[in-house]
């Protein structure tokens, strides 16, 4: 943290036309929405100075969200209403930022204090899904080991994947217009291990069902939401699990 600086933590949403701009865009608007703003953002010494500002687990393109954060430093802090209003009046139809909160200079940045991710998945129209599947699927969470490999950067690694699923159910998918074309129909609720050294996607828990099932989802079939990103406020051994921005 730069020194007499005040850090900030963003919360936003992201629908609409704008799931399908990829991470390094989207950091590169909130840049220029920052300064449109008047936003009184710290930037880095040197040569070549930049906003500093840090985004929490990346949202992979076409999936939509209601739990999307960033950190940024600012000289001066007037308050989080005004900063969340003035963030809004500059931001383009399919963002919102939902909440601002000032952070304790003792916080971990939002990169680093990701530990869980939960997500609403629904199923493209034209999917054709075995009429048992919601029971198959919870007959699939409850066992005890889920083998399967996972391809990293350095390979391939063997891995229980029931240990990084901290929650899996069958939940109707509320008419939501962030949740695109999802429609009033059961979905899957997940809550999954989001943290830099256990990142696991929803479409990776769910190819690994069907695939155990013998069926192959059409390309592009899932519709996948994150409802919120979460840090781990308990210990190694018992895990508490609180959205980046929470009411203590």
């Amino acid at each position: 943290m730069a020194e007499n600086t005040i850090k900030v933590r963003i919360k936003f949403a992201k629908y609409g036309a704008v799931k399908f701009i990829g991470h390094l865009d989207v950091m590169r608007y909130f840049q220029k929405a920052i300064r449109r703003a008047g936003i009184d953002i710290a930037y880095s010494g040197g040569f070549s100075p930049h906003q500093i500002m840090s985004f929490a687990s990346p949202l992979s393109v076409g999936h939509t969200s209601e739990g999307e954060y960033f950190d940024i430093e600012m000289n001066s802090f007037p308050s989080e209403e005004e900063i969340k209003n003035r963030l809004q009046t500059a931001m383009v139809e399919g963002i919102d930022i939902l909440a601002v909160r000032k952070l304790p200079d003792e916080e971990g940045n939002a990169m680093a204090s990701v530990a869980a991710a939960s997500y609403l998945v629904g199923f493209r129209e034209g999917c054709q899904l075995p009429e048992d599947w919601e029971e198959r699927l919870k007959d699939f969470y409850a066992q005890d080991v889920i083998s399967v490999v996972k391809k990293t950067k350095k390979g391939e690694k063997e891995l229980n994947l029931k240990e990084s699923i901290y929650e899996l159910a069958i939940r109707e998918i509320p008419d939501n217009s962030l949740m695109d074309g999802m429609g009033r129909r059961n979905g899957v609720y997940m809550l999954l291990n989001a943290s830099s050294g256990g990142n696991i996607k929803p479409s990776f828990v769910l190819d690994t069902f069907f695939d155990s099932l013998g069926v192959t989802l059409p390309e592009f079939g899932l519709l996948v939401h994150r409802i919120d990103t979460y840090k781990n406020i308990g210990s190694e051994q018992e895990r508490k699990l609180v959205p980046l921005i929470w009411e203590k």
